[in-house]
């Protein structure tokens, strides 16, 4: 059900992170957003989002080496993701699988199972490197919720609500410095299941229309889409979810050396300071980044 929040109306003004990948798309050959006309209606952003983890508490006692939920905002400029990431992502897939149907699950990527299980090594090495590449050079902003499970008493609470509501609103923050807060912005999320789904749009509903930490009603609208559709930012946004879960909870442990992948994409949260404070603990931590309980920035990410 699409859902209509607020009238909008056209912004003029254009952000020097906007000039600046638009000249990138340039340099390169790409379709420029100059080029690209999306209506006074509709932002130039399109959101992508997945999760990490379970929605709800563990049972006591059961034993999980992952007791925490994850959910993870992607952010493109609709020309990069156009131009840029959805062909490169497909290059990809015609270069290691022979076509464009594989759908990169994070998990079977992990385990290296289904057709993430190559024929050697080396094969492997290259994917891997191939994709890292993809992620660190795709310009995207980052915005994601933990949740410790296992800090937090246990109740009968969606974890992926009480995730959505600081996503939400800290996307309108971005919106708010990139001007665009009167557009439509399309906020993409995968099928749950039917009884998940509508309690979902519901919640998402209620949150855009003032119940939010700002008191703001916020001009998103959900999609909802298939598991099996083939969305290369769904697909993206599977990839970022987990390691930012893995890192918050390994970075304690006297043997934890890091994670790359966490590394990576510490230089694509939404920061205070814009693109200033990029990688900065400081600056995205309780904004970009949102950990609950609340860490405090003395502890460190």
């Amino acid at each position: 059900m699409a859902v209509n929040l607020i009238p909008t109306v056209n912004s003029n003004r254009k952000s020097n992170e906007q000039e600046e990948l638009e000249q990138i798309s340039l340099e390169s050959g790409e379709v420029s957003g100059n080029n690209i006309d999306y209506g006074s209606e509709f932002s130039p952003f399109i959101v992508y989002v997945d999760e990490s983890g379970t929605a709800n508490f563990d049972k006591p006692g059961a034993s999980n080496d992952f007791p925490i939920f994850v959910l993870a905002f992607c952010i493109f400029y609709k020309h990069v993701y156009a131009s840029q990431l959805v062909p490169e992502i497909q290059a990809l897939k015609f270069e290691f699988f022979g076509h464009d149907l594989v759908i990169f699950h994070e998990k079977e990527i992990r385990k290296k199972e289904g057709p993430f299980k190559f024929k050697n090594r080396e094969m492997e090495n290259q994917f891997m490197l191939k994709l890292n590449q993809i992620m660190q050079n795709t310009k995207f902003i980052l915005v994601a919720t933990a949740i410790k499970k296992n800090e937090l008493q246990h109740s009968k609470e969606n974890l992926y609500h009480k995730a959505l509501e600081p996503c939400l609103v800290n996307l309108y923050k971005l919106m708010i410095e990139k001007s665009c807060q009167n557009q439509k912005t399309f906020v993409v999320v995968e099928s749950r299941g039917n009884k998940e789904d509508k309690d979902l749009e519901l919640e998402f509903r209620r949150i855009c229309d003032g119940n939010n930490g700002l008191k703001a009603v916020l001009p998103f609208e959900i999609l909802i889409k298939k598991k099996e559709t083939n969305a290369t930012g769904l697909q993206f946004a599977d990839l970022c979810a987990r390691p930012i879960g893995r890192h918050i909870l390994d970075r304690s442990k006297p043997d934890y050396r890091g994670n790359r992948a966490f590394d990576s994409l510490r230089l694509k949260f939404l920061t205070q300071n814009g693109r200033d404070s990029l990688g900065e603990e400081e600056k995205y931590l309780n904004y970009g980044l949102t950990v609950i309980p609340k860490i405090e920035k003395a502890e460190g990410l």
